[in-house]
């Protein structure tokens, strides 16, 4: 058994959300340099050369990528042969966003009472947490910033099974159709495919961590992947809805079985500033 101290989870989730609000991934970038390249709307790529050149200002000056700093939205990887100590784990995670936002002069986004007053918590606490037991006896720790614009087109299709890949494609593209420039384009897509409703729900949201661009280990999904990015990338929206060829830099797919009655189908978009860091301990 390995112990691991909650302040120390504190300061790695603080250091993460910090770096995830300043800095785009190399990936992130590389994809935007790629998409740049082969954007043939002259104003495609005017909106292009913008986000990038936010970014290295960002970048350079620390100051937020986007002026939504987004919910605090974390992935926990944790090995059965971890313990944490001095400490409640999510108590730990939710002081490390606390510092992160305050500290780091990150704008405080959540609202404690949605339904009705929409009182701010003034810490941009509570952090959303996913968990997950996994074998070994390590701790990684993946935090999302993930910003409402995008959020908020995130959509869910409880499909019939004989709708099958079709189906699948089909209730992707809408989403983003009707999504337009509201996610800030150009997009990543997280697709996640069966389960239960909130199954698929999750394995959306934890597909736009993958390196941007990197196929799915599974060829069928690798396939579809590609399918749906180029229908995508044929819908004309272009870069911050101006119009081109490059709506999405990339779709990444998870699946799961589902029930002989369900075809479970989620949408997550992440906008341009793809903002997510990790770390292990």
């Amino acid at each position: 058994m390995r112990t691991i101290k909650a302040a120390a989870v504190t300061e790695a989730v603080s250091n993460l959300f910090n770096q995830a609000n300043y800095t785009l991934g190399e990936d992130v970038l590389a994809a935007l340099d790629k998409a740049r390249r082969e954007e043939e709307s002259p104003l495609g790529r005017e909106a292009i050369d913008v986000i990038l050149e936010n970014a290295r200002v960002a970048a350079a000056e620390k100051v937020p990528l986007c002026q939504d700093c987004g919910t605090a939205v974390v992935f926990l990887e944790i090995g059965q042969d971890v313990h944490v100590v001095e400490g409640d784990l999510y108590d730990a995670v939710n002081e490390g966003v606390r510092r992160a936002y305050q500290e780091g002069y990150l704008r405080k986004s959540m609202v404690a009472r949605p339904f009705s007053d929409r009182k701010n918590t003034g810490d941009n606490t509570p952090a959303v947490i996913h968990s997950d037991i996994v074998p070994g006896d390590r701790l990684k720790i993946t935090v999302i910033p993930k910003g409402g614009g995008a959020e908020n087109m995130a959509r869910l299709g409880m499909l019939l099974p004989a709708s099958g890949r079709k189906g699948v494609v089909d209730f992707v593209v809408n989403a983003v159709s009707e999504a337009w420039s509201n996610p800030c384009p150009p997009v990543i897509i997280g697709v996640g495919i069966g389960g239960t409703s909130e199954k698929a729900m999750v394995m959306a949201k934890h597909a736009l961590i993958r390196k941007v661009g990197s196929p799915s280990p599974d060829k069928e999904c690798a396939d579809l992947e590609q399918e749906i990015l180029q229908k995508v990338n044929n819908l004309g929206i272009g870069p911050m809805g101006y119009g081109g060829r490059i709506t999405a830099l990339a779709v990444h797919v998870e699946s799961f079985p589902a029930h002989i009655t369900a075809l479970p189908v989620a949408v997550n978009l992440q906008c341009h500033s793809a903002r997510h860091r990790e770390v292990v301990l």
